[in-house]
């Protein structure tokens, strides 16, 4: 069950830093909004809550007009959470990932406690098993 949701923001001037590049904080913001689709296209959105943004790594700038894609799905689970893997690319040069990371979600119920929402990732290639090993790494370090 890794199934991939894309989204995408166009680079406005309101979105700069002093720099004349995107400003971290706005990028942080639509990078969780991006997990939280992946994570809502297979959960109840309104019982899903962030928990926590692991390794978020801003590798290039990105500058003003560019068209930014969001590839995210879901590549480990827990018994009352999914943690969601994010790359984000420039729609010019695919071929250059600007930033990636993982969000970790919660499931809850009416009363907003943790509740098992009963998904299975599966994971068949390389590429998914070693997301799925390095969520879990990640998880491991939280405690």
């Amino acid at each position: 069950m890794i199934n991939k949701t894309i989204t995408y923001k166009m680079i406005k001037s309101e979105d700069l830093n002093h720099h004349g590049t995107l400003f971290a904080g706005r990028c942080a913001e639509w990078f969780v909004e991006a997990s939280f689709i992946a994570a809502g296209s297979v959960l109840d959105p309104k019982h899903t809550v962030c928990l926590k943004v692991h390794g978020l790594e801003f590798v290039h700038p990105m500058k003003i007009g560019s068209i930014l894609g969001f590839e995210s799905r879901i590549v480990h689970t827990g018994r009352t959470s999914v943690t969601v893997y994010t790359c984000v690319h420039e729609i010019k040069s695919m071929d250059i990932q600007r930033l990636d990371g993982f969000v970790t979600f919660c499931y809850l119920n009416e009363e907003s406690k943790p509740t098992p929402h009963g998904l299975v990732v599966t994971t068949e290639t390389e590429e998914e098993i070693m997301l799925n090993q390095k969520a879990s790494e990640l998880l491991k370090r939280r405690n």
